[in-house]
């Protein structure tokens, strides 16, 4: 019997740093961090070339510095060493499960990670291997978010996913409000005018520039990542005017 392809060769994931915590206050939940390497892993074994863009919200904010005293610019750089963490861990994960992997960063760092350069991104994953980007854009004031959606065009990825902690995106916090509305499919322009929790809008923006399409899924749902992958309809999917 014929196997159909996969419906996208190339794929950005974004990961919160949230996504790793699982049920602790904070840092890494060992189960959840070899739970997701398992599963990205499976993806990649399917022949889809994967990059991943990791937050570090479960060790260090920056949007909450000011609680501790310290500068958001201080506080962001605080943030994008977090996210090296986190980066560090998955990188170890999946290479344990067999595949191959590489870790570039926003900020130099050489002694543990390449340095970000598109081309070398872009052979790394043309040869098969999992690169996971770390530092977000190597500059304050900007998301994680931002820079999965910038890392996802400069490497030309179908789509970028995300993965939370919900099932996709809905009119008010799901977990505060029972009675939240889902969204199966949205543009970016009622994303930006609802003023929508999906991602951070600059992030929005820049993927409704270059119309790349959104998902945003729910991470704790064992097995959605390869049903995203399988093209099924899980979660909400972002993109340009709807027929």
């Amino acid at each position: 019997m014929h196997r159909s392809s996969p419906p996208f060769k190339r794929i950005m994931l974004k990961l919160s740093g949230e996504a790793l915590m699982g049920h602790h206050a904070y840092g890494i939940d060992p189960a959840v961090l070899r739970s997701v390497g398992e599963e990205i892993v499976s993806v990649h074994a399917k022949g889809i070339q994967i990059a991943i863009v990791v937050g570090g919200g479960n060790i260090f904010r920056g949007l909450e510095s000011s609680a501790y005293g310290v500068g958001r610019v201080p506080a962001d750089h605080m943030g994008m060493l977090a996210t090296i963490i986190n980066a560090l861990a998955l990188g170890e994960i999946l290479v344990r499960l067999g595949a191959e992997t590489r870790i570039m960063t926003a900020i130099d760092m050489i002694k543990i990670a390449e340095p970000y350069i598109r081309g070398r991104a872009l052979s790394h994953l043309s040869k098969g291997r999992i690169v996971i980007f770390g530092a977000g854009t190597g500059n304050p004031y900007f998301t994680t978010d931002t820079a999965a959606a910038l890392r996802a065009m400069e490497i030309n990825a179908d789509i970028l996913l995300k993965a939370t902690k919900v099932d996709g995106v809905f009119d008010s916090d799901p977990e505060k409000n029972p009675e939240a509305r889902s969204f199966s499919n949205l543009t970016y322009r009622e994303v930006l005018e609802k003023g929508l929790k999906v991602m951070d809008l600059t992030a929005v923006s820049l993927a409704m520039e270059q119309d790349l399409p959104i998902r945003i899924f729910n991470l704790k749902k064992k097995g959605n990542i390869l049903r995203v992958m399988a093209g099924e309809d899980v979660g909400t999917l972002v993109t340009g005017d709807l027929p």
